[in-house]
């Protein structure tokens, strides 16, 4: 199966930067990151809390089949401009990886066809490189694959 979400993590650097097209106009892309029902569909995820602005924060809580949570996720907003890019922080609140700071570019490549482009940059190398060993590239491929999926919908 093909990875339509691409990752490029360079050697000895600690950050990587992810793509992804999408057959969606960039107003859609832009609004499944910023409309909590969305976002809860296609991280399969409950939204906690979502303050879309400048210096506001977010949090996600990920449970199990029986309500039991097994992930959290939250952050606070850097910057959000609309239809064209969010930075963020990122920390998992039950994991022993290191808050990591992300740059989210939304870019229109026509009326119907949108870019994202994520670079994500971790306290060291290391770490990078440990999150790559999890079975990330998978899981945000079948996320992204989801989003297309529930936002084509909305069309």
């Amino acid at each position: 199966m093909e990875l339509k979400t691409q990752i490029h993590a360079e050697n000895g650097k600690q950050e990587l930067t992810i793509t992804r097209k999408f057959e969606l106009p960039v107003e859609l892309l832009f609004k499944a990151y910023e409309d909590a029902d969305i976002l809860e569909q296609w991280m399969n995820t409950k939204v906690v809390k979502l303050e879309n602005r400048k210096y506001g924060s977010w949090q996600f809580d990920t449970s199990d089949d029986k309500g039991n949570i097994v992930f959290t996720a939250s952050g606070v907003y850097h910057e959000f401009v609309p239809n064209r890019k969010i930075t963020r922080t990122f920390e998992m609140g039950n994991a022993h990886f290191d808050v990591q700071l992300e740059f989210l570019e939304f870019e229109s490549l026509d009326e119907d066809n949108s870019k994202l482009t994520m670079q994500i940059v971790y306290r060291s190398g290391a770490l990078r490189d440990q999150m790559l060993k999890l079975p990330f590239k998978q899981g945000l491929n079948m996320a992204h694959n989801r989003l297309q999926e529930i936002v084509n919908k909305l069309k």
